[in-house]
């Protein structure tokens, strides 16, 4: 190993989060045909639209961090249906962030209950898929949002 290998700064090690995808059953037009929509929601402080997610808190695991964060951000108390895959970017501070996804659903009744604006999201959308997909800043969550299992239930 040369010198200058070995005085090399280590990479700052990744900021981990964890988040979700947070989707509901619907019917849509005359025919009542079933379908899906997803919430996305504007994060006044950086103007953009993502999914609710957020970092982990001192001992938390990632599956706890992903739903706190959803209630948090949204309001709504969710149970997670299937693993969705990771996000990989550099963070406003250029530091590495990875964060975990999940597929969710609202708690019997909770998606029909109406958003509370807070400190850190202002509005909320529930979107089909294709309009999330044209609303949603980061090509990230739009790669992630192409993993979403659509027309059954993810196992």
């Amino acid at each position: 190993m040369s010198t200058a290998e070995r005085s090399k700064p280590a990479d700052p090690p990744a900021v981990r989060a964890a988040g979700g995808v947070v989707r509901r059953r619907v019917r849509r037009g005359r025919l009542g045909r079933r379908g899906q929509e997803v919430i996305v929601i504007h994060r006044p402080r950086y103007d953009d639209w993502s999914f609710p997610k957020g970092k982990l808190d001192d001992g938390e695991g990632l599956e706890e961090a992903a739903l706190r964060e959803v209630r948090e951000e949204t309001g709504l108390a969710c149970r997670i249906l299937a693993p969705l895959g990771e996000t990989h970017y550099a963070d406003r501070r250029g530091r590495p962030k990875v964060v975990r996804y999940w597929v969710m659903e609202p708690e019997d009744g909770a998606g029909d209950a109406p958003f509370e604006p807070n400190a850190e999201v202002d509005v909320l959308r529930w979107l089909p898929p294709e309009a999330a997909d044209r609303l949603l800043t980061y090509p990230h969550d739009r790669e992630l949002l192409s993993r979403l299992p659509r027309g059954r239930r993810p196992s």
